[in-house]
């Protein structure tokens, strides 16, 4: 036994548990309030237009990514807003073998996932559906991950455009865009001017306002209507609101890129020299 006295202490076993904390401190996670600063990658590259959020985390994850010509293939790395960010050969090569596929959806079809019985307008992609003055020809590889890049009511007709592009599809339907789509509509009831007026601007639709339209009569009982945005069934709410009923609507151009002479139920590529 040690006396009242003794004063030694077991400091080979205070170390060993200090040594221990010490280990464990350095393997913890860092916690830190501070905000990280930049944005993160993917977003600068997807606000660009360079390619979509998810094409980009697969490209970083590859090691397709330069940033001030540093290669990141971390996910979640961030750079400053004004930084340089290019895409490796390989990426942009798969990008230009992405398709983008234009449709003459029919009354029937839906344009996404398959519903009440209805199926999506992708089944109509197959190669005896292609129109025959298509200079490219269908291969199986067009069909993996195609989408539609905006929607068109079961009962609407007209161009549906499929994409396997995230550039295509930020473009189209993304939260910034810009892009007009033109619809021929037919209709059954009275308009008057004040009518006309509305439809052009000053609805609203789910408590929210509408962005403004071009709206004008096409014949005695067809509109024409241009809009940038596309709500569920948009157009034949906005006539309801005027006291007007929709019996037909055809999408017919989505921004420079025009229905044209594609058959019904037929498709095509979009061409090189087209662009939306």
């Amino acid at each position: 036994m040690r006396g009242m006295n003794d004063t030694s202490s077991p400091r080979p076993k205070i170390r060993a548990v200090r040594a221990v904390r010490r280990v464990a401190a350095a393997t913890a996670a860092p916690v830190t309030s501070a905000t990280p600063s930049g944005v993160r990658i993917s977003k600068l590259l997807a606000e660009r237009g360079l390619c979509s959020r998810r094409e980009a985390d697969a490209y970083i994850e590859r090691g397709l990514v330069y940033v001030n010509g540093e290669q990141v293939t971390q996910l979640g790395t961030r750079a400053a807003p004004d930084a340089e960010i290019t895409l490796a050969t390989a990426a942009r090569e798969q990008q230009a073998r992405q398709a983008t596929i234009l449709v003459h959806k029919p009354i029937g079809y839906v344009s996404g996932q398959a519903e009440d019985g209805h199926q999506p307008a992708i089944v109509l992609v197959v190669p005896d559906g292609q129109m025959a003055a298509d200079p490219q020809r269908f291969h199986p590889g067009c069909l993996k991950g195609l989408a539609p890049a905006g929607r068109l009511d079961i009962d609407s007709t007209g161009l549906l455009v499929l994409t396997q592009d995230g550039r295509v599809a930020r473009q189209l339907i993304g939260a910034d865009s810009d892009i007009e789509k033109e619809y021929l509509v037919r209709v059954e009831g009275r308009l008057d001017e004040k009518g006309l007026a509305l439809l052009n601007h000053g609805l609203s639709l789910d408590d929210k306002p509408l962005r403004p339209a071009k709206v004008s009569w096409q014949n005695e009982d067809q509109l024409r209507f241009i809009l940038k945005e596309g709500k569920k069934r948009q157009i034949r709410r906005m006539c309801e609101l005027v006291g007007l009923r929709v019996t037909g609507l055809k999408r017919v151009r989505v921004g420079r890129v025009m229905l044209g002479d594609l058959p019904v139920g037929q498709w095509r590529f979009l061409r090189l020299d087209e662009k939306f």
